[in-house]
């Protein structure tokens, strides 16, 4: 028999954290885990979307931390410490900043600040910027309040966008596709 997949206890707009403790569905926490469970999806897509398999692989890398980020999340932080949650590591931080460095290598000088877009997967990965900057705001509202979020959570997220940023011109740079430059109006 297959493990039904509704449970109805969030019917009254609860949900229970990882250790129990009862939110409502718009707490800050949930919005967060929400958030980067979101950011993992766009992740995927853009995974799909994409064919230098070095950058699949890291992007495959990268859904396994968003996980890991999501549990950590997830967890009630009073009754965290007691639970086998995995963790993030500086490595994790690491490995992004060399694959920004590797994909900068090949990039012509930034002169201007740039519009997303010019080819659909482009755009895609600068949505999934925009939604990893979306996460990073959630978590350090998290922090502000005061309800814990691990520091390295804040600096992987903050580094995964600056990650997107440049994944979005590399592909671009590789599909042969112009960037636009911002001109403003004067």
């Amino acid at each position: 028999m297959a493990l039904k997949i509704y449970t109805k206890t969030g019917d009254k707009g609860t949900t229970s954290l990882i250790g129990g403790t009862k939110v409502p569905k718009s707490h800050l926490r949930i919005e967060a885990y929400g958030t980067v469970d979101e950011l993992n999806s766009y992740i995927g897509l853009c995974k799909d979307l994409l064919t230098d398999s070095t950058v699949i692989a890291l992007l495959q890398e990268i859904q396994d931390r968003l996980f890991t980020i999501g549990s950590s999340l997830a967890c009630d932080p009073i009754k965290e410490p007691r639970m086998r949650i995995p963790d993030l590591k500086e490595a994790d931080v690491v490995l992004l900043e060399k694959e920004i460095d590797r994909m900068n290598e090949s990039l012509p000088e930034m002169k201007s600040f740039i519009l997303p877009g010019g080819h659909p997967t482009v755009s895609h990965i600068h949505i999934t910027r925009c939604v990893c900057r979306r996460a990073e705001r959630c978590c350090v509202r998290l922090e502000l309040e005061s309800l814990e979020v691990e520091p390295l959570i804040l600096k992987y997220v903050n580094r995964l966008s600056d990650y997107l940023f440049v994944l979005a011109r590399y592909t671009a740079f590789g599909l042969n596709t112009a960037e636009i430059p911002w001109k403003p109006r004067l």
